[in-house]
């Protein structure tokens, strides 16, 4: 793009895009009528239970489901020998459903029931008979990397590495981004800074569990309704471990209680279509919150060591990071995104990063939004705050300095284009908070983060009513107010009032293909294949228009709203509105639509800066946070309540992260808190009132300027909570979460050295 197209993008002037309409699903949430996961039911319907392991590594030597089937109202039961073998990019995920061999973590499901109510399914799991050997286990991501760690698979060699290992492990893949000479520029470096780092895994702590209904007929076509971020995946996954054609599998999202990426994979779904194919009738299965703890995917737990070295003057010489993630039972930890995103906010001419993905004896990771980047940003942002203190400079400052701007070559390879990272630190520097005093046993904390964010295929149906009003069919479960947002782009591009567009979410026989609604992809690519869908549209509308008049269709322009007559050939006709259009439709061609079909590109990378106040009680170690301001570049702001929305529950979800939340392990290799009364999630008494301010730089990829905004907002959190508790305190604090015990552990720890 130009830097007058640029221009133009950043002063064009919309009419209904930033403005702050109300939300479409509202009433239905608020008086009960929207359908959530739990919500469907069938006639004849059955009710689906799963038996989990109560070990966390053991060997499968049999199991007996006699006696269930015996019991009377039990209806079927299945176990991974109902499950069609699959390629090799489903078959972890077809491992986690079902245990095959092997049950690899507390909570793995063995076997499933379906009966004729939710009591008996309950019984009949107790008369289901596993012979375990009970195998020794690991948890600890560093502990799961050492020589004599139990292997949890005898097949993984380690890749990454040449030559290529001789002897299984649990280290998957070694990754490695950067360039320059860190060697040499660590020499060139004043002051160097290096701190060792850890994070326990964290769950997204939807309130809604995993639920779906599912139904397979003698006839081999299946039916599922199911809470999910994608039910095209879902489709394709189920119907792959069921051996069905995709056309004979309908999946149907329904409206979503939370997800924030833990619901981008399948868990009970596969299981609910086998046993309503074994028992003739359809399933139910709802999760319990132990078994979405147990059993669903948290984040992954870390060990990470920064190495940063700078001029006294705040030049950056080097930076180097290693990382250690834990992706639970199964390959595919966020470890590499971890690592490209780890030091992508500043422009560096010697920086290497190393990166471990390793199994260990937990539920397999899912993605929790921007996975991997809050950990890794908490590393290398802790190390630039310290770092800023021992060379005695503005924290914000050190980070202008070194900050990516336009053309910086990132950290993970690509040359930025235009990015707004510069902008946040400035619109934080000037902020109220961060010059406001600051009390005793108070600190105020800053970090800045990164995402990617990307497009992915998508299709979009936009269908024009005889009354001129639309229908907006878009593939993408509504996660954060996409409907709203379509909408409102719809709206736009036609020239109509956004009330005139209903979105709704198709099933998977509706439309091609979508991705699943993640990595910040839906407001960039629905709504660039929304605008192509609504132009599409228009130029169908301009060629009625017409043929309406008997002119060339190249004479009919759209604006605002109608089709007019343009150039010296066009004629001296009156305009004519969608809706007249839309009204004679069907005496001059039939339905008006317009479709978009694309596999998305060009979605802008987001900055954010986060700044914290944080107070300390010396006595008890309890951390409390005073005060929080967000700083985020959305590029174009569509819709900016949900977008500030986005912001605020980022930073709410990093606060809970960095102070209270973990899965807690026991020695036996089971998890100790499995609920929300023993982990802890916050709630409204522990928060602040959370500002945000909205940067819009424009994404040159995206018509409206649009960037992704619901992964960046949980990167900067955990560092920028830390740095303000360690200010409080008055000692660099690397273990997350900041327990009271941990926080007064480290406080007493300084005092104990100050005396020495």
């Amino acid at each position: 793009m130009t830097a007058s197209s640029e221009n133009a993008l950043k002063e064009r002037q919309f009419k209904i895009v930033g403005t702050r309409p109300l939300r479409p699903d509202g009433i239905d949430k608020v008086t009960g009528r929207a359908r959530f996961g739990a919500d469907m039911t069938a006639p004849g319907m059955l009710i689906g239970k799963v038996l989990r392991s109560p070990h966390a590594h053991a060997r499968i030597r049999g199991i007996d489901a006699s006696k269930a089937l015996a019991l009377a109202g039990v209806k079927a039961v299945v176990t991974h020998a109902d499950f069609s073998k699959v390629g090799a990019d489903l078959d972890d995920v077809s491992c986690n459903v079902m245990a095959r061999d092997k049950a690899l973590y507390d909570g793995h499901a063995v076997a499933a029931v379906a009966a004729v109510s939710g009591a008996v399914a309950a019984k009949a799991l107790r008369l289901i008979d596993v012979s375990y050997e009970i195998l020794p286990h690991v948890t600890d991501v560093e502990a799961a990397m050492g020589a004599d760690a139990p292997v949890l698979h005898e097949d993984m060699f380690t890749s990454g590495i040449r030559p290529k290992p001789d002897r299984a492990s649990n280290v998957v893949h070694r990754h490695e981004f950067g360039h320059g000479d860190v060697a040499q520029g660590f020499e060139q470096a004043d002051v160097v800074v290096e701190r060792h780092f850890t994070t326990a895994a964290t769950h997204q702590g939807y309130i809604e569990p995993h639920a779906c209904l599912g139904s397979v007929g003698p006839d081999g076509q299946g039916e599922l309704w199911c809470c999910t971020q994608g039910h095209f995946y879902v489709r394709n996954a189920c119907a792959a471990m069921l051996g069905m054609d995709l056309s004979h599998l309908r999946v149907t999202a329904s409206e979503i209680g939370g997800g924030f990426g833990g619901k981008t994979t399948v868990f009970i779904e596969p299981v609910a279509l086998a046993l309503s194919r074994k028992a003739g009738r359809p399933v139910k299965v709802v999760m319990s919150r132990e078994e979405v703890f147990r059993a669903s995917g948290p984040t992954s737990s870390t060990a990470m060591t920064v190495k940063i070295g700078a001029t006294r003057d705040g030049r950056i010489t080097a930076a180097e990071a290693e990382l250690k993630f834990q992706g639970g039972a199964f390959a595919g930890s966020p470890v590499d995104l971890g690592a490209m995103t780890a030091f992508a906010c500043y422009d560096l001419k010697n920086v290497k990063t190393v990166a471990y993905d390793v199994v260990a004896n937990r539920p397999k990771q899912a993605a929790y939004r921007a996975p991997g980047a809050p950990m890794a940003a908490f590393a290398v942002e802790g190390v630039m705050d310290e770092l800023a203190g021992k060379i005695g400079m503005d924290p914000i400052a050190l980070r202008l300095k070194n900050a990516a701007e336009a053309g910086t070559q990132s950290s993970y390879g690509p040359k930025f284009g235009p990015i707004g990272f510069v902008e946040t630190l400035v619109a934080a520097r000037e902020h109220a908070h961060y010059s406001a005093p600051l009390g005793p046993h108070q600190g105020r904390g800053v970090a800045s983060g990164f995402w990617f964010n990307f497009g992915g295929q998508t299709c979009v149906s936009l269908n024009l009513h005889a009354d001129g009003s639309v229908a907006l069919a878009v593939g993408t479960p509504d996660i954060g107010g996409s409907r709203a947002s379509m909408g409102q782009m719809a709206a736009e591009e036609l020239g109509i009032d956004y009330d005139k567009i209903h979105t709704i979410i198709a099933d998977t026989s509706s439309l091609g293909y979508n991705d699943i609604s993640e990595g910040s992809r839906v407001t960039f690519s629905t709504g660039l294949a929304t605008i192509q869908a609504a132009r599409d549209a228009i130029t169908k509308l301009c060629g009625r228009a017409a043929q309406f008049w008997g002119i060339p269709e190249d004479a009919v322009v759209w604006e605002d709203g109608h089709a007019r007559p343009a150039g010296a050939n066009a004629g001296d006709f009156e305009p004519l509105s969608l809706a007249e259009i839309a009204a004679t439709a069907a005496k001059t061609g039939g339905p008006i639509a317009g479709h978009c079909e694309i596999s998305a590109e060009g979605a802008g990378v987001s900055f954010a800066t986060h700044i914290v106040d944080a107070e300390v009680d010396p006595e008890t170690g309890r951390a409390q946070i005073l005060r929080y301001t967000v700083v985020q570049d959305a590029g174009k702001a569509i819709h900016p309540s949900y977008v500030e929305g986005q912001y605020q529950g980022g930073a709410v979800q990093g606060i809970g992260w960095a102070l209270n939340e973990e899965y807690i392990y026991g020695d036996d290799g089971r998890l100790q808190n499995p609920s929300f009364l023993d982990y802890r999630i916050p709630v409204a008494s522990d928060l602040p009132m959370i500002d945000t301010v909205i940067v819009e730089v424009p994404n040159p990829g995206h018509p409206y300027g649009v960037r992704g905004v619901g992964e960046t907002s949980i990167v900067p959190p955990l560092a920028a909570v830390a740095n303000a508790v360690s200010a409080a305190a008055g000692v660099r604090l690397t273990e997350l979460p900041l327990s009271p015990p941990r926080v007064l552990e480290a406080i007493d720890g300084m005092a104990a050295e100050d005396e020495a």
